[in-house]
């Protein structure tokens, strides 16, 4: 028993085990943990204070900005207010002026003078002399009296040498109250800087200084200059495109200069130029202002009477447009035509800030992306997202001045984006490595506008040296189109705006001298000259089927013309070795603008015209009756670019404002 009992392994003493090299090392192991969880902790705290700093820091910035925004629109509204009480000071002043001359006029060398009393008050002016007393005969106190003939021929020389004075104050007031407003845009949002900025525009190339500019009471012709017209002081539209002194035409409702002054850089209107019709705010006058250019394309519009009952109003009021006419937005409003059913609805999709002016807007041939173009860079946004996807911007162009990217235009496949900018040059950008793959040289001015061939071989361009050149992608060749018959009445024949047709046979092009014109792409001959238009030609468009091209214009209309056979047409009057005299015909007028039409776009179904203006508003035309469907208020600054998808109905809009915006458009 007692060996069963006893006979087992006896217990190991409790005491700590002897120390050794492993036990050391274990510790220090166990304290090098600690210490990196504390470090951690510590770090980890850090971060979540920093994140929270930025996160206010972020809502800091948004307030800041959202404030800025604020103050922009009531710096824009006090303008707007400012303009008409100058206008009606500058009225009032006027009738009072007209009243004195009147009263002047109407008076004989040797008949008295008016009695003074309310019925000859007015501007102040040199003392009458003494009235007549009737049965009195003449003496000191009578015109009669030689001195006093003497004495007041030396008063009017005064009154007038005080009237030219005052002129010159005027004047030199607005200047530089025009100089400041400048000055304030030109800074950067940090300092109140209005990115479009309404910087004065420098001229494409015409910078000799002292050609006279005439602004008179009748709004002047544009000069000789792209865009330089449609910029007024509130609306800084195209930058860069006047000298940086030069005057910049009067706001909308504000008074025009009265004076007759020099201009550095600003080429004279041409002298037989017709007259603008009636400033903003008045519908264009039911018949031209002059007699039309000899020419068989110049045609009466058929459809006068038809768009003219489809305006709105001048002094349209979207607070009094019934509830189902308007459809309102936060910062945006769209009015529809209560004389035509209603079959259109526009919402707005993405608002795109940018940091200067969008001088243009280009979707993609699937309409997947949007493409903008502005100071020194060219953006390229998801238009499901509005997410920004790429940024172009040549590194190698310099850096003095600025450097705005007129035109933009994808290659149909997607893969390239042709810019053409204020430094000749046509960069043809690889999308997806954001580099240069060509650089087409060889204009000797400013490039206006872009347009592929839907076969992705030629490019076609439009600048201001009066030519529009066909670029073959695969070999870099060039065809120039050159323009050696500008019109004599605005002799300034600078492309404005090219358009290339669905079936790449015909290129047309707009210009300042008014006309637009139609080359044959295979042979490079000039085949069409489109005249109608009273003002320079800002944009065209060919319709879906190639039939029909769409011109906007200076003169506050668009016009259809029927192009259809035009190709087919010249080829067999060749043949039979005759010359086709019969133009194309302008068949419809699109009459509504309030101001300068700056752009136009037809639908990927033909349905539907669009077109953006200096009034700031985008409307909606039907393409078939050219009645207005709707008109949007989307903007705070003149409309200078849109553009429809080919893939959908979605519109993009590019503005002075700085921002670019899509909206959906659908039938209802």
């Amino acid at each position: 028993m007692s060996s069963t009992i006893y006979n087992h392994r006896s217990l190991q003493p409790t005491v700590p085990p002897a120390q050794g090299p492993n036990q050391h090392s274990h510790a220090r192991l166990n304290e090098a943990v600690d210490t990196i969880r504390q470090e951690f902790d510590v770090i980890s705290s850090d971060l979540g204070i920093l994140r929270n700093q930025r996160d206010e820091y972020e809502s800091k910035v948004t307030s800041q900005i959202n404030e800025l925004n604020i103050v922009r629109q009531s710096l824009y509204e006090l303008e707007s207010q400012h303009g008409k009480i100058r206008q009606t000071y500058e009225d009032e002043l006027s009738r009072l002026r007209g009243e004195l001359h009147a009263l002047r006029q109407g008076v004989p060398a040797g008949a008295p003078h008016p009695p003074v009393g309310p019925a000859s008050v007015g501007p102040s002016g040199p003392p009458a002399p003494p009235p007549a007393v009737p049965g009195v005969p003449p003496g000191p106190g009578s015109y009669n009296e030689p001195y006093y003939g003497r004495d007041r021929e030396r008063e009017r020389e005064r009154e007038k040498d005080r009237e030219r004075a005052d002129r010159e104050r005027d004047r030199e007031i607005r200047d530089r109250q025009r100089e400041e407003r400048d000055r304030d845009r030109e800074r950067p949002p940090a300092e109140a800087r209005d990115s479009k900025r309404i910087k004065t525009e420098r001229m494409k190339g015409d910078t000799r200084p002292g050609k006279p500019f005439t602004s008179s009471s009748a709004r002047s012709p544009p000069p000789h200059g792209y865009y330089t017209t449609s910029l007024s002081a509130t609306d800084h539209y195209s930058p860069s495109l006047q000298p940086p002194n030069a005057k910049l035409p009067p706001v909308p409702g504000a008074p025009p200069a009265l004076t007759t002054f020099q201009g550095p850089g600003l080429p004279p209107p041409p002298a037989a130029h017709a007259p603008y019709p009636p400033g903003p705010g008045n519908p264009p006058p039911a018949g031209p202002a002059e007699p039309a250019p000899a020419s068989s394309s110049t045609l009466v519009p058929i459809n006068n009477a038809q768009s003219g009952g489809g305006q709105f109003p001048d002094d349209l009021d979207p607070h009094n447009v019934p509830p189902e006419l308007k459809k309102e937005g936060s910062d945006w409003f769209a009015v529809f035509n209560g004389k035509v059913k209603r079959v259109l609805d526009v919402s707005l999709v993405h608002t795109l800030m940018h940091e200067s002016v969008v001088c243009c807007v280009r979707f993609s041939a699937d309409g997947k992306y949007l493409a903008t173009g502005c100071n020194r860079t060219a953006q390229i946004y998801d238009t499901k997202t509005g997410v920004k996807t790429c940024v172009l911007a040549d590194e190698s162009a310099g850096k003095a001045g600025d450097l705005y990217i007129r035109s933009v235009c994808f290659s149909p496949d997607g893969k390239f984006l042709a810019t053409g900018a204020e430094d000749k040059q046509i960069r043809i950008w690889d999308i997806a490595k954001k580099r240069i793959r060509n650089v087409f040289d060889g204009h000797q001015q400013e490039i206006y506008s872009l347009d592929f061939s839907l076969d992705g071989r030629l490019i076609v361009s439009g600048s201001g040296d009066k030519t529009a050149r066909i670029w073959d992608m695969v070999d870099g060749s060039s065809k120039v189109l050159t323009i050696n018959d500008a019109d004599p009445v605005n002799n300034d024949a600078g492309v404005t705006s090219v358009a290339i047709s669905p079936n790449g046979q015909l290129v047309a092009a707009g210009s300042l001298d008014t006309v637009v014109r139609i080359w044959d792409v295979g042979t490079g001959s000039l085949i069409e000259r489109l005249r109608g238009h009273r003002d320079s030609v800002y944009s065209v468009a060919f319709t879906p089927d190639g039939k029909g091209l769409v011109s906007g214009s200076l003169d506050k209309t668009l016009k259809y013309w029927d192009v259809s056979g035009l190709l087919a047409k010249r080829k067999e009057a060749a043949a039979n070795g005759k010359k086709d005299d019969k133009s194309s015909q302008c068949t419809m007028n699109f009459l509504g603008h309030t101001d300068y039409v700056l752009s136009v776009a037809v639908s990927h179904d033909g349905q539907w015209v669009v077109s953006g203006s200096k009034d700031r508003g985008v409307q909606f035309w039907d393409s078939h009756t050219a009645t207005t469907q709707c008109m949007l208020q989307g903007h705070k600054n003149s409309v200078i670019s849109i553009d429809l998808s080919p893939a959908g109905s979605i519109l993009a809009t590019g503005s002075g404002d700085w921002q670019a915006r899509i909206w959906s458009y659908t039938n209802i």
